[in-house]
């Protein structure tokens, strides 16, 4: 089914709750090339004349879900499934087990992702109680999520920051969803912040992190170069060094295996300007700390309608010159050279990139609600918290602990 049949016959996605409810509703799995088409072609319909969704890339997202071209299939199993009422598709998701989160943070972990539903609580439950059947015959002590597939990928429901366009490779949902999931017994496992920077705020910035920036290389012999996309794969392996290294710890991290790598590296490429790239490097070529950042492409999708062809690449590169914001899709240094000022000289080089580019607006990429020294460090860099997502679960053992940081869940 395309889009565009999926968007003539539903009409849920604009009902009050409650609407129809006399009509049941099945949820099966996806199994035909139709049925992927409207899984896919779901969000088109239920954000039909919301300004602030983007739509993605269909060939990008087909790709994400191709058992044969994904590497992530490669430790992990899924299954997707859609929601019918009356023939209609009224809503989607997805259960996943990825072996390697589990064998990694030693868990029995369940995952769903990909959740879109009309504004209906028999939809909400259906789907999900679909996806926790399937994860408790695998075995799972918990199903947590949104995650499309891990984190990653698209994390969390975004539950704080509506009144904003996502980011690239940044989900946006309707405000409903969050009571669609809470009124399914789903409770807080973790909330991720996003911080905003505003360039024109530099001289507000707090001193030190020019400080430790200015010691950095006469001290700990480490200086900044730029990335380099002539040899990019070998560049985003080194980036990957450092990003297992330094995020190894945090809650729900699961190291990329080398296909993913390779993956990752095609799919970046068109979107990299090495400009916004940095590696920090010692003397004797350690890397030590990198930077990637990336130029806010959703300012094009949201003119493509998830389509370039025909003429949509033509309106990609009229539109690319002017992309004024900018999101640091992550930055980090490994934990020996955590102490040398390494993270503060990559900060200030964004800052130094933004303003040679005209950047007027920096998202970082999500920070954990429990990461202190990241959020501190956004503080200094006189950020402020613009959007919240939050990944739920909902534990499926009677011994099973809740993953939640504490008892907050505002």
């Amino acid at each position: 089914m395309e889009r565009r049949e999926v968007r003539e016959r539903l009409r849920e996605g604009s009902e009050p709750a409650g609407a129809r409810r006399a009509s049941a509703v099945v949820v099966r799995a996806v199994r035909s090339r139709g049925e992927l088409r409207a899984f896919v072609g779901l969000p088109w319909v239920l954000y039909r004349g919301v300004a602030n969704w983007v739509p993605p890339l269909v060939s990008e997202r087909r790709r994400h879900l191709d058992r044969r071209r994904n590497p992530f299939f490669e430790h992990a199993e899924a299954e997707l499934f859609l929601a019918w009422r009356d023939g209609e598709p009224v809503g989607r998701i997805s259960a996943h087990v990825d072996r390697r989160l589990n064998e990694f943070q030693d868990n029995r972990w369940g995952l769903f992702g990909f959740f879109e539903s009309v504004r209906d609580e028999t939809v909400a439950a259906a789907l999900l109680d679909a996806a926790e059947a399937w994860l408790r015959d695998r075995g799972r002590d918990r199903m947590l999520g949104p995650l499309d597939f891990s984190t990653n990928h698209e994390s969390g429901l975004l539950i704080e920051g509506q009144e904003l366009m996502p980011q690239i490779l940044e989900n946006w949902h309707h405000s409903y969803y969050r009571e669609l999931l809470e009124r399914q017994q789903l409770t807080k496992a973790m909330d991720l912040y996003k911080w905003e920077i505003m360039t024109a705020d530099r001289g507000e910035m707090l001193p030190v992190i020019d400080e430790l920036a200015d010691r950095l290389e006469p001290e700990h012999g480490i200086r900044l170069r730029r990335m380099r996309k002539r040899d990019f794969k070998r560049e985003v392996r080194a980036f990957m060094d450092v990003y297992n290294q330094a995020w190894s710890h945090n809650w729900g991290f699961v190291p990329l295996t080398d296909p993913e790598l390779d993956h990752l590296a095609k799919e970046l490429k068109p979107v990299l300007d090495e400009d916004f790239a940095c590696v920090a490097e010692t003397t004797d070529g350690e890397v030590a700390g990198v930077s990637l950042s990336l130029p806010d492409y959703n300012q094009v999708l949201a003119k493509l309608n998830g389509r370039l062809l025909p003429l949509g690449w033509l309106t990609a590169l009229r539109t690319r010159s002017k992309i004024d914001e900018l999101r640091v899709f992550a930055l980090g240094v490994k934990p020996q050279y955590q102490h040398t000022g390494t993270a503060a000289a990559l900060y200030r080089d964004v800052w130094d990139a933004c303003e040679r580019r005209h950047i007027t607006r920096v998202e970082t990429g999500w920070i954990l609600e429990t990461n202190e020294p990241m959020n501190r460090a956004m503080e200094a860099l006189t950020g402020k918290i613009i959007k919240r997502y939050r990944i739920y679960e909902r534990l499926l053992e009677p011994a099973a602990a809740p993953t939640s940081p504490g008892s907050d869940a505002t």
